[in-house]
């Protein structure tokens, strides 16, 4: 019989609120002002927000390995609720009737009035591809016993953003755009993500071992409860 799962040591990080926040702030600037323009570069289209949003999967990689899946859990979850309340604050000032002196009202509704179909969407990709990212990176973690932090990072993110973008672009638009467009988009924005986290490779060594050093942690899930719905840390 395999040994029970070990609860996390409770003790005070200098960074882990920091790295919480910027995954956050990430998160909330590639949704809200990156999905609001749709750009094209030679053949290819993509929206804005695509340049942004795999930084939010360099934090999530940061975080699992240096501080484990749990605390990483935790930091996914303050993304989730901080993408509804975005959501439900761009829904109420919308419903919100305009001044009649104020003329920027569909302006306005252009950049923040989403529908609730790609709202939906967006929440539901995020929701399971951060967590497959996090996941895949604390097993390949242990099943490396820590080395080739390079093969970690990306693969989980080639497993996370590829559930991610598998979601997204179907749900929120089969039906609107054509089938054959619609994972034409897929493919290039999924290409776009997984090469960001191959640039920004030397930078995610750096950040980890820093952090490693600076909080003197280096976590390793040989024991951890990956139920994506437990909050524990």
């Amino acid at each position: 019989m395999g040994e029970a799962l070990r609860p996390l040591t409770r003790r005070a990080y200098r960074y882990y609120d920091l790295v919480l926040a910027a995954f956050v702030t990430v998160l909330l600037c590639a949704n809200l002002i990156g999905a609001a323009k749709v750009c094209r570069i030679g053949p290819v289209t993509f929206g804005a927000g695509v340049l942004f949003f795999p930084i939010s999967y360099v934090f999530g990689d940061v975080l699992t390995e240096v501080y484990g899946y749990a605390r990483a859990r935790r930091v996914v979850w303050s993304g989730f609720g901080a993408l509804i309340f975005a959501s439900f604050m761009s829904w109420a000032v919308l419903a919100f009737p305009p001044s009649p002196e104020w003329h920027d009202q569909d302006a306005f509704e252009a950049v923040f009035g989403g529908t609730p179909r790609i709202a939906l969407a967006s929440l539901v990709a995020y929701w399971a591809g951060e967590f497959c990212n996090s996941y895949v990176l604390a097993r390949m973690k242990v099943r490396s016993e820590g080395r080739h932090l390079w093969m970690r990072t990306i693969g989980s993110t080639v497993a996370g953003e590829g559930v991610d973008s598998l979601i997204f672009y179907p749900l929120a638009f089969l039906g609107r755009w054509e089938t054959p467009v619609v994972f034409k988009v897929l493919f290039f924005n999924y290409l776009v993500k997984v090469g960001w986290e191959a640039v920004m490779t030397p930078m995610t060594y750096k950040v980890v071992n820093f952090l490693k050093r600076a909080e003197q942690e280096d976590y390793f899930d040989r024991q951890t409860d990956f139920n994506p719905f437990t909050l524990g840390a």
